[in-house]
C-alpha cells in the first residue's frame, strides 16, 4: 500500500472515532479563531521524524524541565531522568513531585509514565513520538504518532464547546494563520501516569496548550535537531539523512496555573522519516520482561490485561 492510500485509508477509519467534546468549562482563546479562507493551506503531507525523547529548546524566553543528570558531552541521560525540580517555573509541590521521580531513576528504577506503562499519551507529553504524520482535510486535521499507533483529531475553524469533557488528548481546534497550522488543546485528563514530560512534570485540569506548526528550511531544521541534541542524544532516528528539503517546526506553549508559575515553550524539528509507510506497533507486546525484572517504582503498575480475549 503507498502512502497516499495509506492517507485516505487512516481518514477514513478515523473519522468514524471522533467523538464529540462537552462537558468541563473551557477558558477563551483567542489563536482557535476560524479564519475565512479555511479551504487553502500549507502541505504538511508525509510522515516526519526526530531522534530523541524528549523536547527542543524554546525559540525564546522559559523552556522546559531539563535533566540534572548529565553526560560527559553535557547533553542530558536519556536513561537517568532527574528533572531540575529547582527550575523557577515549578511550584513547590510540582517540585516535590518531579524530585521524588528524580530520585526513583538515580535508585535505578523506572517511575511509571503514559509510555511504559502502553497508555495513550496528553498533550503535550506525546510530543516525544518520534515519527509523525500531519493528514489534513478542509474540516479538520488529525495527526498520527507512532506509539501505539495513537492520534489526535484537530477540528479546524470552530471554538471549544462551552463545556468540555476531559479526556487524554483533551479538545484540540485549529486555524492557519498564513503558512502555520495554530491548534489550541484544553481539556487534557490527569490519571494515575500522566505527565507533561519525562521527568514526571505533573499537570492539572487547567493545563492549556498551543501548537503551531509550519514548515521551514532545510539549515534551519538541521540547526534545530543539532540544539536539541545537546539536550537530549539521539535514541530513534528514523531520519532520512539523505533528504534536503524542508522540515517541519512544532514550537508550543504550556501554561497550567496550578503547576507553573509562568508560561513556557519548547519545539520539536522533524526532517522527512525514511518510512513511506506505518507499521504496525504495539507497546504491550514488548514490556513483560520489565514486570518480571521488578523494573517499575510503582509494585500495581501494570498494562491493562483480560482474562480472556474480546474476539
Amino acid at each position: 500500500m503507498n502512502l497516499r492510500q495509506l492517507d485516505v485509508l487512516l481518514v477514513v477509519t478515523m473519522a468514524a472515532a471522533a467523538a464529540p467534546a462537552s462537558g468541563q468549562s473551557a477558558p477563551a482563546a483567542s489563536v482557535a479563531q476560524p479564519t475565512s479562507n479555511a479551504t487553502r493551506f500549507p502541505d504538511f503531507s508525509g510522515i516526519w521524524a526526530h531522534p530523541s525523547l524528549g523536547f527542543g529548546p524554546p525559540l525564546s524566553g522559559p523552556g522546559p524541565v531539563r535533566n540534572k543528570s548529565r553526560l560527559p558531552s553535557g547533553a542530558g541521560k536519556f536513561d537517568e531522568l532527574v528533572g531540575d525540580y529547582t527550575y523557577p517555573i515549578l511550584k513547590p509541590q510540582a517540585a516535590e513531585i518531579v524530585k521524588k521521580r528524580g530520585e526513583i531513576s538515580l535508585a535505578g528504577l523506572a517511575f511509571p509514565d503514559p509510555d511504559n506503562q502502553c497508555l495513550q499519551n496528553p498533550v503535550p507529553y506525546i510530543f516525544w513520538n518520534f515519527d509523525i504524520q500531519l493528514l489534513q482535510q478542509p474540516d479538520k486535521v488529525t495527526i498520527v504518532y507512532q506509539h501505539d499507533d495513537d492520534f489526535r483529531e484537530v477540528r479546524l475553524n470552530q471554538p471549544h464547546p462551552a463545556k468540555v469533557i476531559p479526556s487524554v488528548h483533551g479538545d484540540s481546534v485549529g486555524h492557519y494563520e498564513g503558512d502555520m497550522l495554530i491548534v489550541d488543546t484544553v481539556g487534557v485528563k490527569p490519571g494515575p501516569y500522566t505527565m507533561i514530560d519525562r521527568f514526571g512534570t505533573p499537570f492539572t485540569e487547567a493545563l492549556h496548550v498551543v501548537e503551531r506548526y509550519r514548515l521551514i528550511d532545510y539549515e534551519a531544521a538541521k540547526e534545530g535537531l543539532d540544539r536539541a541534541e545537546k539536550e537530549w542524544p539521539r535514541v530513534g532516528d528514523n531520519i532520512d539523512r539523505s533528504y534536503r528539503g524542508k522540515g517541519l517546526q512544532l514550537e508550543f506553549t504550556v501554561e497550567d496555573q496550578g503547576v507553573f508559575t509562568m508560561p513556557w515553550s519548547a519545539t520539536q524539528t522533524y526532517l522527512r522519516a525514511q518510512r513511506t509507510a506505518w507499521e504496525e506497533r504495539i507497546c504491550a507486546e514488548n514490556v513483560q520482561h520489565y514486570y518480571e525484572a521488578q523494573y517499575y517504582s510503582d509494585k500495581d503498575a501494570h498494562i491493562p490485561t483480560a482474562n480472556t480475549p474480546d474476539f
